[in-house]
């Protein structure tokens, strides 16, 4: 199960996201995200459990827990396309993009 990670300390590592989890069983992997650009956390990481029940567990007891001085939040990731449209189309078709009307052309007659 791969499992989503928030508002964690800028100064907590991968490892430290690998190390808490393991308490609850095997972590297949574990990563803290950072910028592309700086190389900073973003304060959000990715967990990957093999055993659900573990995994469930994990989420269970780490949400709304504290790691490095900060409380974290723990979830279930969701996929990428199941976000609904937190983060879906952007622009195109009826919502914008494409022709956005205003002003008149070289070639627009009245």
């Amino acid at each position: 199960m791969n499992i989503f990670v928030a508002k964690l300390s800028f100064d907590t590592q991968s490892e430290d996201l690998r190390e808490a989890f393991e308490a609850f069983g095997e972590v297949s992997s574990a990563k803290v995200i950072d910028d592309k650009f700086t190389g900073k956390s973003r304060g959000f990481g990715f967990v990957e459990m093999d055993n659900d029940d573990e995994a469930m567990e994990a989420i269970r007891e780490l949400n709304d827990s504290e790691l490095d001085g900060r409380t974290i939040v723990v979830k279930k990731a969701e996929p990428r396309g199941d976000r609904g449209d937190r983060g879906g189309n952007r622009g195109g078709g009826h919502r914008g993009g494409g022709n956005r009307g205003g002003g008149y052309g070289r070639n627009d007659r009245w």
